[in-house]
């Protein structure tokens, strides 16, 4: 008797780390078949999530959704002009995408309060995921992507594109060596000079061909102002996290990649609007937070208005071991030697270091092999590499920041159990948030 590939592919994944179900062995993907996607949020993440996943090859785009008409026309051209394909369904309900059988997977590149309905939802519908930072907005919302994701068998990738850069491979594997010694101190950072103030603007009519009313979803309903929509959403907090969320959600991703944990038991923090006082945004413009775990203690600091961060740099994770200092960015990576003079008349170096070794985006692009994985994972069955339950826990660091820096005090966090210990005003910031009717989570 001879097994077909289809036959061994549906038998096998039942003990892959992605469980088969009913839904998600209706069709199972063989290495010659095609990839049919659905676009839900047509913005630039968007469209360069769909840019790169039709260039990796055997994948068709057959549906694009946003609110905005002129974002969805945009995403049609530039399909048709790059890789003369064109979308069958154009729409501005997500609910239409999900709806047609013949689609494998979405692509949800929404404002980030719109992450977790439709990933959640394109489970159910039996549809493999690739959502975009940050993850979602609360860690119950998180959860629930979670638990979607492992009940349905879905692969759900998020867009931390950072964990397929060589770079950051090549830093992980010298921090598992141990040649750093113990480390103390993790410091992540984001500095950006390109983002001034947002000044007011008057609320006012939504523009022709948009759907105002979906695009607020489950969010508070307040009237339409040009600041709250398409990419400022994110400097407010009906919406998004600040910066704490949107780069937080890279660089805390790989400091819980090499350290090997999954949330701090605690944050203090500082911040406010000291760079732009008067403008438009309602999220800090510089934001300090100390987060305490059992082991080591992390700090994370963003600014914007200015770009030299520590060491120089825009943006990165600094690892400060015995033996030496960890710095890696998307440029690339480096280890600077720790110094000793412990009864000794002159200072030596404890290690040789590693001099700084380049990103080289004429030879790799991270963004394309992230897409690239998940896309192989849709057919092996695998977790990718940044999968639903680890980006889930690296978001929690972020939303425990954005907690103790409103409420102004020191939140404290049970890991195992994922709920804010004794603080109800700091728990209904991070952990959960009522949505507005009629819309509804449920896994």
């Amino acid at each position: 008797m001879t097994t077909s590939r289809r036959t061994f592919m549906a038998s096998a994944a039942i003990g892959s780390s992605v469980p088969m179900t009913a839904a998600s062995a209706s069709r199972i993907l063989g290495a010659n078949d095609r990839i049919r996607l659905g676009l839900i949020g047509c913005g630039g993440m968007g469209r360069g999530d769909l840019r790169d996943m039709l260039a990796a090859g055997k994948t068709d785009a057959v549906a694009l959704c946003d609110v905005d008409d002129s974002q969805v026309d945009r995403t049609q051209k530039s399909v048709v002009s790059r890789f003369d394909q064109q979308a069958e369904l154009r729409t501005r309900d997500f609910r239409r995408v999900l709806d047609r059988d013949d689609i494998d997977a979405v692509i949800v590149a929404t404002p980030d309060h719109w992450h977790a309905l439709p990933t959640v939802e394109a489970c159910k519908a039996g549809k493999d995921v690739y959502v975009e930072k940050p993850l979602a907005i609360t860690v119950w919302e998180g959860r629930q992507m979670v638990d979607a994701a492992r009940n349905h068998g879905r692969v759900v990738q998020m867009g931390t594109q950072q964990r397929s850069g060589s770079q950051y491979v090549q830093a992980k594997e010298y921090v598992d060596s141990g040649k750093l010694g113990r480390v103390r101190l993790v410091r992540c950072w984001t500095y950006l000079d390109w983002k001034g103030q947002t000044p007011h603007v008057p609320d006012g009519p939504a523009p022709d061909g948009v759907d105002y009313d979906m695009w607020l979803g489950p969010a508070p309903e307040l009237p339409y102002n040009r600041n709250r929509f398409h990419f400022n959403f994110r400097w407010y907090w009906a919406y998004s996290g600040g910066l704490m969320t949107d780069w937080g959600a890279h660089m805390i991703d790989i400091a819980n990649w090499y350290m090997g944990i999954k949330a701090p038991t605690s944050a203090m923090s500082v911040g406010g609007k000291f760079a732009y006082p008067d403008d438009a945004m309602e999220t800090p413009d510089t934001q300090q937070v100390l987060y305490e775990f059992p082991e080591f203690s992390m700090v994370w600091e963003h600014a914007l208005g200015v770009g030299r961060g520590p060491g120089d740099r825009e943006h990165g994770v600094m690892l400060h071991g015995e033996k030496g200092i960890l710095i890696v960015d998307r440029q690339g990576w480096e280890v600077i030697p720790e110094t000793d003079r412990i009864d000794k008349p002159a200072r030596e170096y404890k290690a040789g270091g590693v001099p700084h070794q380049a990103y080289r985006p004429d030879r790799e692009d991270m963004h394309l092999d992230h897409v690239k994985n998940f896309l192989e994972c849709m057919r092996t069955r695998e977790r990718p590499r940044s999968d639903v339950e680890l980006s889930h826990d690296s978001m929690i660091g972020c939303h425990l920041g954005n907690a103790a820096v409103r409420t102004g005090r020191r939140v404290y966090w049970d890991v195992d159990n994922e709920r804010v210990i004794d603080d109800p005003e700091a728990e209904a910031i991070m952990y959960k948030r009522p949505y507005r009717k009629p819309w509804r989570l449920e896994v």
